[in-house]
């Protein structure tokens, strides 16, 4: 049994310690998401795990065929659920607690689902990683206050061992680019509306059309950035078909569209985020306060969410 098998058992000891005599997994479609799920399976057996896939205006478009080649190859029963976590204020003004609101929808959505399937005990499983960790990651915070557990992280699995857990398991999305919401894209402070998020993207989708798996277009208001890996930016930057691609980016709405030189980088839009900055509220100024300060303003808010949908 070499190292990667030892991964896989202790991943399934992981998904039984939790207790839980079923599990709902959230499925994104990439491969962090898909790991959990097909080691749920391995860990309960398939008829105790449902599968679950959270559609929205943040949600990329053609996830979902992934998401829902992943249930089928692993025989699992697959359901999709329509999220708001655009509509609602605290989200769309985006704060550095955006993902905090997202999320909060997300698990929420989750465990009234799990109720209606009658699997009121599941455990509800995401995909988190060790390496988030490093990051800036409100949405953890979410998971923790509403019971959401997270597998590879409490493994301490990063994104090189679980890569090996996919190629193992024969997973389809185990050479699968990395995924993030669209909201990502978006700089801290730029009001989201799903008119901004489906403009992102067609753009991206429109740069992927050269020829490029794995990119960002970054908004900054009336500027945008593309984002491409460090070593495929030359290849960007003297493609024949870029500058046309420019240009229909222009024809969406950004007047400066440039390829970042620097290259994608995984959150680099949390590279200028202070987290001790609150949002600034409309109309008034921005104050300092703690990031537990912040975390009780976000649960206030989603309060008000709740009462009013």
């Amino acid at each position: 049994m070499d190292d990667t098998d030892v991964v896989i058992e202790r991943l399934e000891r992981r998904v039984r310690l939790y207790g839980a005599s079923g599990a709902v997994v959230a499925l994104s479609g990439g491969v962090d998401s898909a790991v959990v799920a097909a080691t749920a399976a391995r860990a309960l057996g398939r008829d105790l795990v449902t599968t679950v896939t959270a559609v929205s205006f943040s949600y990329p478009a053609g996830e979902l065929e992934a998401a829902q080649e992943v249930a089928t190859s692993l025989g699992l029963r697959h359901l999709i659920v329509q999220t708001g976590e655009v509509e609602r204020e605290a989200y769309a003004r985006n704060d550095a607690l955006r993902c905090f609101h997202c999320k909060t929808e997300l698990y929420t959505t989750l465990a009234r689902l799990a109720r209606l399937i009658g699997q009121p005990g599941a455990a509800t499983l995401a995909g988190a990683n060790a390496d988030d960790l490093a990051d800036f990651r409100p949405g953890l915070r979410a998971a923790s206050q509403l019971g959401v557990t997270n597998p590879l992280l409490d493994e301490g699995l990063g994104k090189v061992a679980i890569r090996r857990v996919a190629r193992r398991l024969g997973l389809s999305v185990s050479e699968k680019p990395a995924l993030a919401c669209l909201s990502s894209r978006v700089a801290f402070g730029v009001r989201i509306t799903p008119e901004l998020l489906a403009r992102i993207d067609r753009a991206e989708r429109a740069v992927r059309g050269l020829g490029f798996d794995v990119v960002r277009v970054r908004h900054f208001g009336e500027a945008a950035t593309v984002e491409v890996p460090t070593r495929d930016v030359g290849r960007l930057a003297g493609h024949p078909g870029l500058p046309g691609v420019l240009h229909e980016l222009k024809q969406l709405g950004w007047t400066d569209v440039s390829v970042d030189p620097a290259g994608y980088r995984s959150g680099s839009m949390n590279a200028t985020l202070v987290a001790e900055e609150a949002p600034r509220r409309a109309g008034g100024p921005s104050t300092r306060r703690s990031l537990a300060g912040l975390l009780l303003m976000a649960q206030q808010d989603q309060r008000v969410g709740d009462q009013s949908h």
